[in-house]
């Protein structure tokens, strides 16, 4: 599993990234960073001029995540320990990554759609036009309202953003390499 992880940061992370999208000198957020799986591979990708804003409601897990960077020399990742509220400016990111996270906001039983909808105006208020949208939903049936990838297409499409494709591929979830549906957007 530490193999994995470790070429995925090195390496496969990389060639994700770009096949969804990300380029040099793009700002990007990660929103549910968690431990860096995909805001260290973004930080080589968009290069030292750019920024990673990588956010997270755990703030252990911030502290582990400014560790492996200190460690990596990586000085292009901003770490924001925050919940749902994210304190950049409008129109600051070219990127949002939206990855195994939707699940845990509007979780059955405690919340609903309204408190994915506030953090999708949230994310579209902080994005560029045009800015790329990237999700990862998982979870849906047995944490959320949703039931199933469609709904969260409407859901997402209804706060304005744009659909533009679905993508098959390997990622990481839980500390494995899987393979799993990415749902890009692009802001209207």
């Amino acid at each position: 599993m530490k193999g994995n992880i470790a070429k995925w940061i090195e390496e496969d992370g990389e060639k994700f990234l770009r096949r969804i999208g990300i380029r040099k000198g793009q700002m990007i957020l990660d929103f549910g960073c968690g431990k860096g799986h995909y805001a260290i591979p973004a930080s080589k990708v968009v290069g030292a001029n750019a920024k990673v804003y990588a956010v997270d409601k755990d703030k252990n897990v911030l502290n582990k995540l400014k560790r492996k960077l200190e460690e990596k020399g990586i000085i292009n990742v901003e770490l924001i320990n925050e919940k749902t509220k994210i304190p950049l400016d409008e129109n600051t990111v070219d990127v949002v990554l939206c990855y195994d996270i939707i699940h845990l906001v509007g979780k059955k039983n405690s919340s609903t759609v309204k408190d994915r909808m506030k953090l999708y105006e949230t994310i579209r208020r902080i994005a560029k036009e045009n800015a790329l949208f990237s999700v990862y939903p998982t979870h849906l049936v047995t944490h959320t309202d949703v039931t199933s990838n469609q709904e969260i297409k409407k859901e997402i499409e209804k706060a304005g953003f744009k659909f533009k494709r679905e993508m098959h591929t390997e990622l990481i979830h839980d500390d494995n390499r899987i393979k799993g549906c990415i749902l890009n957007f692009r802001k209207r």
